[in-house]
């Protein structure tokens, strides 16, 4: 089986650091936050807690859009879709925290209380401008 994002968009998303937007459901409506990633070969990791952890672990099923570029003009966009497994193990967790905040310049223990939360990309969408 092929790997469901082209090489063109994992290039992009283990480049620049961005935000992505991860979609959840609550309640059957969909719930979405602004949150930090990190992107490995069909693999998201993120770092999260409170509704979107919930949400998560009630139903595994997720989504992440991310864009680049000024929200009048993007240079591309993307959203990811996948199946979340929870990782309730401390040493994971920490390890891929410190991962996530060196990716975007913080402190490797900024946001430790937050729970490891992996999404294995199913499918993906992408568009350059």
């Amino acid at each position: 089986m092929s790997d469901p994002v082209p090489p063109e968009l994992e290039e992009l998303l283990t480049g620049d650091p961005l935000v992505a937007y991860l979609a959840t459901s609550h309640e059957d409506r969909p719930h979405v936050a602004p949150l930090w990633f990190r992107y490995e070969t069909g693999t998201v990791e993120v770092m999260t807690t409170g509704r979107k952890l919930a949400n998560l672990r009630r139903n595994p099923k997720a989504s992440l859009a991310v864009q680049a570029g000024p929200a009048t003009d993007p240079d591309w966009t993307a959203t990811l879709r996948g199946t979340a497994h929870v990782v309730d193990d401390e040493a994971e967790a920490r390890a891929a925290n410190r991962r996530i905040n060196r990716r975007y310049g913080a402190s490797e223990d900024a946001w430790s209380g937050n729970t490891l939360v992996r999404i294995e990309v199913g499918s993906a969408t992408f568009r350059r401008y």
